[in-house]
């Protein structure tokens, strides 16, 4: 891509700020687990006393430029990620923002929030206008980067190479144990250089949550036929944990950010409602739930047992404390002075 190119060379230039900047990303269209691993991170420095802003694109919201994000406002406004976040995080000390031109972004929360000790860029590993200090890339452990190509032909935006950006590589949705074995086949396939750090971590499944009440899903093995409803990039990993759940599993997959519409409700309520099986429920994922939270959609759905499950990302055994140090460190290290 030219315009890599043309950021390498410096012909186009970044902006620096003078505090720790944070950008978690990847190389494909999606489905990595960004929204996770934000999380993670988020609430590893909230923990320990520091003020953090995320700012994030604000993908597919009606709203233009500059928005602070409060828990009053919707998916429309602000986009499904960022009221996620906003609803995780609802107290002072996390600042949630959207803004397309990420600069400005920045300069903006700066101005309104001078205390905030760092700043997590979510999805914008393609957007170098911003020279982050840390730079995450995530990839895939049954789809890395390495086994994949550039769009259309593949799942990349941009080619492999931009691996090189990354001071940390973390290989998501990996199994319960990572063999020395594993580790050092995967940093020989990704090419590492000495200033590159890899991790792993794993994706933790909550208990499902009703999307319109409180109410939580039962044990085990309780339903006959659970009604999958996705609007992510990757929806396997929730596919095979909900088969521990049920008998049989019907799947309504939409592409990711998908905005729901009564048609496609409408078609699920019908196929719910004739299936023979009594012991049956809907399960989404929490970023869709974000996405049914629509008085159209609420109004046909509200009446039956449809939940969301929660996720959260949990570094792999042997990695944990060395990448919440390798975090905690950079933020230190780099904060600034007020």
């Amino acid at each position: 891509m030219m315009r890599n190119k043309f950021f390498s060379a410096g012909i186009i230039k970044s902006t620096s700020f003078n505090l720790p900047v944070i950008c978690i990303g990847n190389l494909s269209t999606g489905g990595t687990g960004k929204t996770p691993h934000t999380g993670y991170i988020t609430e590893l420095l909230l923990k320990s006393g520091y003020k953090i802003a995320i700012l994030s694109r604000g993908y597919r919201r009606k709203t233009k430029d500059f928005l602070l994000v409060e828990p009053t406002h919707t998916f429309l406004e602000a986009g499904d990620e960022p009221c996620q976040y906003k609803r995780h995080f609802p107290g002072n000390n996390v600042i949630v923002a959207v803004d397309k031109k990420r600069r400005r972004g920045i300069e903006k929360i700066l101005q309104l929030f001078p205390d905030v000790d760092a700043i997590i860029l979510d999805d914008a590993y393609q957007h170098r206008r911003i020279k982050a200090g840390l730079n995450i890339l995530l990839t895939d452990y049954y789809s890395p980067f390495f086994k994949d190509r550039m769009f259309p032909l593949g799942d990349l935006r941009e080619p492999r190479s931009g691996k090189k950006r990354a001071h940390a590589i973390i290989v998501t949705k990996s199994p319960p144990v990572i063999s020395p074995l594993t580790r050092r086949h995967t940093s020989i396939k990704m090419k590492l250089h000495s200033g590159q750090t890899l991790f792993f971590s794993k994706i933790i499944y909550g208990q499902g949550v009703g999307v319109y009440n409180n109410s939580l899903i039962a044990p085990k093995k309780t339903y006959s036929t659970i009604f999958m409803l996705t609007g992510i990039a990757n929806p396997y990993p929730l596919r095979e944990h909900l088969r521990s759940l049920c008998i049989n599993m019907e799947t309504y997959k939409f592409p990711d950010h998908h905005m729901f519409t009564t048609c496609d409700i409408k078609k699920l309520i019908k196929d719910f409602d004739s299936h023979l099986s009594t012991n049956k429920i809907i399960v989404t994922t929490e970023k869709d739930m974000i996405r049914l939270q629509s008085p159209k959609i609420s109004a046909l759905l509200s009446g039956y047992p449809i939940y969301y499950i929660p996720i959260e990302v949990k570094p792999d055994k042997n990695d944990k404390e060395k990448f919440d140090n390798y975090i905690l460190d950079y933020v230190k290290k780099n904060k600034r002075n007020k």
